[in-house]
């Protein structure tokens, strides 16, 4: 079959017979397509307020339920770690501050010798001293030791309170070494 423009040019403009040509475009039957677009668009709307939005909602509640409790746990942690260098912190200060007493009085305590045995027992006096010192050495090693297995075990328990992982003795320990070189 031979089709020309003039042939295509008439079937374009003349439909043929019992053809409306484009449905959608057919203006008769505009009130039926409103209806079901409506019925449509109404069921939908049902559809998403009933099903769509109580879920999104559901979802919403329980993300910012989930971020409310990690931020409690977390300030939580946050309070523990304070309140556990607050009292480090202390025990320091207290440690000092006996170091700096029994200092005091140990150099009351040698001064007094020194004074006594200024007449002829100037050896006496220095080994006095030493042993005062010897004891004070071992108060300080002895206080330094205390306050950093404290510290270890505070560094343990917050690291446990903190990511959920334990975290072993060795190196709480190691990691308080470390610290306070």
């Amino acid at each position: 079959m031979n089709v020309t423009a003039p042939h295509l040019h008439a079937a374009l403009n003349h439909p043929v017979k019992g053809s409306a040509g484009f449905p959608p475009f057919a203006t008769h039957t505009f009130p039926s397509q409103i209806f079901w677009l409506a019925i449509t668009f109404v069921l939908l709307l049902i559809f998403v307020r009933t099903v769509v939005v109580p879920r999104i909602g559901g979802t919403i509640a329980e993300r910012k339920r989930r971020i409310a409790e990690e931020l409690a746990r977390a300030e939580e942690g946050k309070r523990e770690a304070e309140a556990t260098w607050a009292t480090y912190q202390n025990t320091i200060v207290e440690a000092r501050k006996r170091a700096r007493t029994m200092i005091e009085e140990t150099r009351s305590y040698v001064r007094a010798d020194v004074e006594r045995a200024e007449k002829g027992a100037e050896s006496e006096a220095d080994a006095e001293l030493a042993k005062a010192e010897a004891r004070l050495a071992a108060l300080r090693a002895e206080a330094r030791e205390h306050i950093c297995r404290a510290a270890a075990d505070a560094a343990a328990g917050i690291v446990s309170r903190l990511i959920g992982e334990t975290v072993s003795s060795e190196d709480a320990t190691a990691a308080v070494a470390a610290v306070t070189r």
